[in-house]
């Protein structure tokens, strides 16, 4: 991750609580943050990622994403990364696409009937 990325990264990310337990000391954030994205890019599980990438392990990845999307990070930080790139035109409007779940629809489609059964048939009961 370039410096430049981490930098707008970092300010988002909240400090880590007190620790309970005497044990390992705490994977930095830059380091956690490479593991999330190596995990995620890769599409490998979580419980693989390789220990000697210094990522520390999948779960402590995985907690760590789970802390920050619990504290917004990736909202405020999808915010910043507008802010930044809009103004440089750097943002490639024709590779967006607008999700229906999010995006309201300005006329309704025609009204859909009942789904036909492509069996004959009922189906067999499972519970008896």
């Amino acid at each position: 991750m370039s410096d430049e990325l981490w930098s707008l990264v970092e300010p988002l990310l909240p400090g880590p609580g007190p620790k309970l337990v005497e044990g390992r000391p705490r994977v930095p954030d830059r380091q956690a943050l490479c593991g999330i994205l190596f995990v995620l890019h890769t599409g490998i599980q979580w419980e693989y990622l390789p220990q000697e990438l210094g990522f520390g392990s999948g779960m402590t990845c995985w907690r760590r994403l789970a802390a920050w999307n619990d504290a917004g990070v990736w909202d405020q930080l999808h915010v910043v990364l507008l802010r930044k790139l809009r103004p440089k035109g750097k943002l490639d409007w024709s590779r967006a696409v607008i999700d229906s779940s999010h995006v309201r629809a300005a006329r309704r489609g025609p009204k859909a009937g009942p789904a036909r059964s492509t069996v004959g048939g009922r189906a067999a009961s499972t519970t008896s």
